[in-house]
C-alpha cells in the first residue's frame, strides 16, 4: 500500500490520566519515560504502535500519521486539494520528521517521513 499508516496518537488535557485509561482499557504497555511525558505505546507484533499524551500549545487531538517521502510536497499536493497545514515540518526531541494536516471537513492527520518509524 503506498503511504501506509504507520502511527496514532491520542494527545488531551491529562497526558497521564489517558495513559492510565488506554493501558488499563487494554493492556497496553505504555512507556513514558522521556522528558515530554509521551507515552509510546509498542507494536506487539500486530497492529502500529503510537503514543498517549499531553498535547501542546492547547492542541489535542486523537489522529493517526501517514508516511510520506517529502513531507513539504506532500503538504502542498493536501492544500491543492482544500486541505489545510497545521503544523509544518519538525522534529521533536529524539523523534521522526513529522507534520499535521487538517482535511477539509478538519480532521487533524500526521505525516511521518518516509522511513523514520
Amino acid at each position: 500500500m503506498a503511504h501506509p499508516v504507520t502511527h496514532f496518537e491520542v494527545l488531551g488535557k491529562d497526558g497521564k490520566k489517558l495513559q492510565d485509561f488506554y493501558s488499563s482499557a487494554f493492556d497496553w504497555k505504555i512507556d513514558a519515560n522521556n522528558p515530554m511525558n509521551y507515552g509510546v505505546v509498542e507494536a506487539d507484533g500486530s497492529g502500529i504502535g503510537g503514543g498517549i499524551g499531553p498535547g501542546q500549545n492547547g492542541q489535542y487531538h486523537l489522529t493517526f500519521y501517514v508516511e510520506a517521502a517529502d513531507l513539504k510536497a506532500t503538504l502542498a499536493k493536501i492544500e491543492g486539494l482544500g486541505g489545510k497545514t497545521i503544523m509544518p515540518p519538525g522534529q521533536p526531541p529524539g523523534g521522526p520528521e513529522i507534520a499535521l494536516f487538517a482535511d477539509p471537513e478538519g480532521h487533524v492527520i500526521g505525516l511521518v517521513k518516509e522511513g523514520t518509524m
